[in-house]
């Protein structure tokens, strides 16, 4: 790496935190850190903590969100950073954007930053859209005419140009985010700092956005972007972390980094039981304790003829009664790319997706236009308003063949050309 291009450097980064409670401690905690700090000594809470693992009962008070990060990043670099909820992303990113301090170590950082963390960042609810873009600007120390000479390009990139003079505390989180990115992008950062919020716009926003990311990288400035899309950090990154517990486990290309984040997933075992720490999302309230590929006969299978529908059954154990809830599956090729979503509310005969407390049985059958390769099941439990009470990736591996069921040739289908196969109408008219 070139010194002289080095724009970030994060060394020996921690942060910790303590359960349940707001700001530095009790008293008798800052009285013991204010003696150990006369005497000379380590802050003595720094030694006390768990890893940041969500699926087991900590011992402490105290949490490590990151522990012992190292990493540099280098000018126009475009990094992505993955990993499942909880892994220490968007802690990093608020270390890096400045939100909050480390515990421990040090950053250093060569430029201007623009951050876009969450719905609303850096935005004062009271003020216009206009007002927000200049004090954002304010806040990146950029003087106010050089605000102006953006300000047409910032909302016409938002799509906000009818709503600009009203308060942002009207507007839709959708509304918030295209502002955000907008300002943040426009505005002319060193470093420009993205985490999942993309998600919450609409998919040709989403696009846009990706596009701007990659001009912006493309004039030699630097994007690190957090997401769970794996399609977009193919796209736009060329560069990787795999952070897992608060720490970065993998650093290498991003294609890299991909397949080894969906090769550490947990797996359901050949009975079809999921793991207990499996989930990558989860609030108790119901979870997936069995998941089964299987043919018509009900046995278990790994692989699928070209063209046969995709049978699956599950098993739901519920805390208590949910009336109606989405119960939905992702099928995702093996480097993160999703192919299809179906969903109990939005198939050809919606089901009502009411769940008893106990353990519930659930089927589902797929029609099958997947090309012959490798494919990988996430599934997930919905609230009705978007609340995700349960979600496993990457949880069932399975085959698509090169052969149909019914083909007495033997006929091979395998073309390679695209991920799904559709019917289609053809007719040629010869001149006379």
């Amino acid at each position: 790496m070139n010194p002289l291009n080095l724009v970030l450097k994060a060394e020996n980064i921690s942060k910790q935190y303590r359960l349940g409670q707001i700001g530095t401690g009790t008293l008798s905690h800052d009285l013991k850190r204010w003696i150990y700090s006369v005497r000379g000594k380590e802050d003595p809470f720094l030694r006390i903590g768990d890893e940041n693992d969500r699926t087991k009962k900590s011992g402490t008070d105290y949490v490590w969100a990151l522990k012992d990060v190292n990493f540099d990043v280098q000018q126009g670099d475009v990094l992505g950073i993955i990993g499942k909820n909880g892994a220490g992303k968007s802690t990093l990113l608020k270390l890096l954007s400045r939100v909050t301090a480390p515990t421990t170590g040090n950053i250093k950082i060569r430029g201007r930053i623009a951050a876009l963390l969450e719905v609303g960042t850096g935005f004062h609810p009271e003020l216009t859209g206009r007002e927000n873009i200049f004090l954002n600007g304010a806040i990146l120390g950029m003087r106010k005419h050089e605000i102006k000479t953006k300000l047409d390009a910032i909302i016409a990139f938002s799509g906000c140009e009818k709503y600009i003079d009203t308060p942002v505390k009207r507007y839709s989180s959708g509304m918030l985010v295209r502002l955000g990115f907008a300002v943040a992008a426009h505005l002319d950062p060193e470093i420009l700092i993205v985490d999942e919020v993309l998600a919450v716009g609409d998919a040709e926003f989403q696009d846009k956005c990706i596009r701007k990311m990659k001009d912006v990288s493309g004039e030699g400035r630097t994007v690190l972007f957090v997401s769970h899309n794996m399609a977009s950090m193919k796209a736009l990154c060329k560069r990787g972390f795999l952070m897992e517990k608060g720490q970065i486990v993998y650093q290498g290309s991003m294609q890299q980094t991909i397949e080894n984040y969906l090769a550490t997933a947990k797996k359901a075992n050949h009975s079809g039981e999921i793991p207990e720490n499996a989930s990558s999302i989860n609030t108790g309230i119901v979870k997936f304790r069995k998941i089964v590929l299987h043919d018509q006969t009900r046995a278990a299978i790994s692989s699928i003829n070209y063209l046969d529908p995709i049978h699956l059954f599950f098993e739901l154990e519920a805390l208590h009664d949910l009336h109606d809830s989405i119960v939905d599956v992702r099928i995702n090729t093996m480097d993160g790319l999703e192919l299809v979503h179906a969903m109990n509310k939005y198939s050809a005969q919606p089901v009502n997706g009411k769940l008893m407390k106990g353990v519930n049985q659930v089927a589902c059958k797929i029609e099958n236009k997947l090309q012959p390769g490798r494919y990988s099941l996430t599934v997930g439990v919905h609230e009705l308003n978007g609340l995700t009470m349960e979600y496993v990736e990457n949880i069932l591996d399975f085959s698509i063949l090169t052969v149909a069921s019914g083909d007495e040739n033997g006929f091979i289908y395998n073309f390679q050309m695209g991920h799904v196969r559709f019917e289609s109408t053809w007719k040629i008219e010869n001149p006379n």
